[in-house]
């Protein structure tokens, strides 16, 4: 763990990323800020998309195309821990900085965005049936949601905030603790980039093979840290189960077609007796996906929506529990 006092302030990191927990829970997004300014995940994005853009030409041969994200997902990521530790240094050179550092990691991680958009799913479906719920879902899944019915609506949202939970709230304060700002960016940038072009296409399997591999490296301890913390959480959740959900971690976890999201996905699978994952439809083609939990029924809805939330909630706490631990242990 990064363990070195905060420059000036005397401020610890795992002191700041508890505090950015804490105002993200409250503020979320600063929404009005980005109508104005670009978030700097949308900034990774745009520059990912003009990359892509430039250097994947269908005309190449697909290992020139292999080769060229392999050099554009390492520079990328390679420029952005650069940035990061310029940003880190300028933050603890003058007075106050640390508010600086703060501020980045509250924008970098994502627990109240991922909850309000799964809970605006649960509200769609309730007041405006069918329709309002593929709607929603579509804010946050890359398939098609109008292959879904209810039940897939349902579990697509479920099975978002599983994953979410591991490359948005978990990995981010992974990564920042290990290594500061600088691993922040770094991970921000390989997963912002494996969203967009790390999806086995047609257009982005040579392409994006990199930084989907990437993806799967800087994943693999955060996504078994969700998955026990989705464990934990169960035993606070009103008829959730944490022993099933340690068991269908345990058996169905390593049965997704990631390496990692099925570890979350099974926890809560588990946790709340229901079936997830299974055939699903991407962008016209049909991926036949194992069952997480199969004993369990996949006939679920907007009651499991927010049984998910509220387990969600728990697991965050857990996730800040385990941080203020770290606190307490390096300040004492």
């Amino acid at each position: 763990m990064l363990i070195a006092e905060y420059g000036a302030s005397g401020l610890l990191p795992p002191l700041v990323l508890l505090a950015a927990l804490l105002i993200d829970a409250i503020v979320g997004e600063f929404g009005p800020l980005f109508r104005i300014l670009p978030h700097p995940v949308a900034m990774i994005g745009a520059v990912t998309g003009w990359l892509d853009k430039r250097l994947n030409r269908e005309r190449r041969a697909a290992a020139a195309r292999a080769v060229r994200g392999a050099v554009v997902a390492v520079g990328f990521a390679a420029t952005m821990a650069v940035l990061g530790w310029a940003l880190a240094k300028l933050s603890r050179s003058i007075p106050f900085g640390w508010g600086l550092e703060l501020l980045l990691v509250v924008l970098l991680i994502a627990q109240r965005s991922l909850f309000d958009h799964v809970r605006a799913v649960g509200r769609a479906l309730e007041s405006d049936g069918l329709a309002g719920g593929r709607a929603a879902v579509a804010q946050i899944v890359g398939r098609d949601p109008e292959q879904l019915d209810e039940h897939g609506v349902a579990r697509a949202a479920i099975e978002s905030l599983a994953e979410s939970f591991s490359d948005a709230v978990v990995a981010p304060a992974f990564w920042y603790l290990l290594l500061g700002l600088p691993g922040l960016f770094a991970y921000k940038t390989i997963n912002t980039m494996d969203s967009m072009i790390g999806y086995r296409t047609e257009r982005h399997a040579a392409f994006g093979m990199a930084t989907a591999r990437l993806d799967d490296a800087l994943n693999f301890v955060p996504a078994r840290l969700a998955g026990a913390f989705i464990v934990a959480a169960a035993m606070f959740v009103p008829k959730g189960l944490s022993s099933q959900a340690l068991k269908v971690m345990w058996r169905d976890g390593g049965k997704h077609r990631s390496p990692n999201a099925g570890r979350p996905e099974a926890a809560m699978a588990g946790a709340l007796s229901v079936a997830l994952s299974g055939p699903r439809r991407y962008a016209g083609e049909t991926v036949d996906e194992p069952w997480l939990g199969e004993e369990f029924s996949a006939r679920i809805g907007v009651a499991e929506i927010r049984r998910a939330l509220y387990l969600f909630v728990v697991a965050c706490l857990v996730n800040a529990a385990v941080i203020a631990a770290i606190v307490t242990y390096l300040i004492a």
